[in-house]
């Protein structure tokens, strides 16, 4: 057989690895955002993030929730059942396309958890953006972490 080592290849180019090493990962970002599912299941992109992509999304999930936030709570909460809905079609019309089962481009759970770990904020004393912060950062925590019943539900819920 008259195989070639690697001393016989000229060296890539910066711009050459560059290339190889984007395109599957363009190609996987183009299959997830080619539809409006896409879109939403990745948190409008956010899913995309290279690291900590559910902390990301929870973080973007903050800028819709400032709109919702103004509702009555009827209102929020019926806008939560649409999103949780839409988004469950979201998702899995992704997971169909691409093939994987709980990608991590996923995050629209971030934004429904967010949305209902503020739901109830406090609207009295203290600094408005602590509360916030308190809430994202224990929602991240207890996502992170799973206890139970979290734990019991992920492992049988796909």
């Amino acid at each position: 057989m008259n195989e070639q080592s690697p001393k016989d290849h000229p060296p890539l180019s910066r711009d050459e690895v560059e290339e190889l090493l984007e395109a599957p990962w363009r190609e996987f970002a183009r299959s997830v955002l080619s539809g409006v599912d896409g879109w939403i299941a990745s948190g409008f992109g956010s899913g995309f993030a290279p690291i900590a992509s559910g902390t990301v999304g929870s973080a973007v999930a903050l800028l819709p929730w400032l709109l919702l936030r103004e509702l009555p709570s009827w209102g929020y909460l019926t806008v939560l059942v649409v999103a949780l809905g839409v988004g469950i079609w979201a998702a899995q019309r992704v997971i169909d396309r691409i093939h994987v089962q709980d990608p991590g481009v996923i995050v629209w759970d971030e934004f429904i958890g967010q949305w209902m770990a503020l739901f109830l904020l406090p609207a009295g004393p203290g600094p408005f953006w602590a509360w916030v912060l308190a809430g994202f950062l224990l929602f991240r925590v207890f996502d992170v972490v799973k206890p139970w019943p979290v734990s019991w539900a992920d492992k049988r819920v796909k």
